[in-house]
């Protein structure tokens, strides 16, 4: 059973989260407040419902929630909002406030990595353990925004049908070095049917504006700030380096690392099984620490 929860996020963003949960067979069980809670983060141009696998099995021992964060999924995505790191962050910490989940394992992809390590720096009454998916610390630079501006031109939106968007991102997007189907399916559940074809449920500006605010940065700092237990997981074919990965697990106080073979940036949806394989030891160790 997945059930939507609205929280409302920082300057008054509506923010779409959802709970993976069977409904209770009995009253016999434990309340809400008693079973450790999970938040799960999507990366840029992602979706709670990316997560849903992974929250699935996580909701036979957690109480496991996904956000849209602003600008994504069924969240607000008002033009006159901020799409900064501190928002971001604020909106995550009014997610674990007002869902009652703290202190809970945050799980964060890529941006959404980002933002459970700034959270967890920030606010370390309200993050138990971290998992860092496929997140870099330092900074990428001018030139990487730049070709994501070139990237986001080269959509042939819109397209025809959800077929067109799956063989595009999985075949013919110039960023695709062999023929990828998950990376195809990933980006189709972040499109919509309007009157002329299917486009992407946010807008490229805004994804833009979300990612100029980290890219020009490195984060090491705030890193070395994250005092609960934390596991850094890399994909062997994803944007974050053997060599990145292992500093970031020294900066970290209670650094710990897993890797997960035949997967690219997007390690959870590539690999699912080998995905749980890699973190599951460091969530049962959390619970039992």
């Amino acid at each position: 059973m997945v059930r939507r929860i609205d929280v409302t996020g920082a300057g008054g963003v509506r923010l779409a989260a959802w709970e993976y949960a069977d409904p209770p067979k009995n009253d016999e069980g434990p309340r809400a407040s008693e079973v450790p809670g999970v938040l799960l983060l999507h990366g840029l141009m992602g979706r709670a419902s990316h997560w849903a696998s992974t929250a699935r099995w996580l909701s036979e021992r957690h109480r496991a929630i996904a956000l849209d964060q602003r600008g994504h999924g069924q969240s607000d995505k008002p033009p006159e909002a901020e799409y900064t790191r501190e928002a971001y962050v604020e909106d995550a910490e009014a997610a674990l406030d007002q869902l009652g989940l703290g202190p809970a394992v945050v799980v964060g992809h890529a941006m959404g990595a980002l933002t459970g390590w700034q959270l967890a720096a920030k606010r370390p009454d309200l993050v138990r353990a971290l998992i860092i998916c496929d997140m870099r610390a330092s900074a990428l630079g001018a030139a990487s925004q730049r070709e994501w501006e070139d990237w986001f031109k080269a959509w042939p939106v819109p397209f025809a049908t959800l077929a067109d968007v799956r063989k595009w991102f999985g075949e013919d997007d110039p960023w695709v070095e062999r023929r990828n189907p998950s990376r195809g399916e990933f980006y189709a559940e972040v499109m919509h049917e309007s009157p002329d074809g299917w486009r992407p449920v946010f807008e490229p500006e805004q994804m833009l504006k979300s990612r100029q605010t980290w890219v020009y940065d490195a984060h090491w700092e705030e890193l070395a700030q994250v005092r609960c237990p934390a596991l850094v997981v890399r994909g062997l074919d994803g944007e974050l380096g053997r060599a990145e990965s292992q500093e970031m697990v020294r900066v970290l106080p209670r650094g710990q690392y897993a890797e997960v073979a035949e997967a690219g940036h997007l390690v959870h949806y590539d690999q699912p099984e080998a995905w749980r394989a890699a973190i599951e030891p460091f969530l049962d160790g959390v619970l039992t620490g």
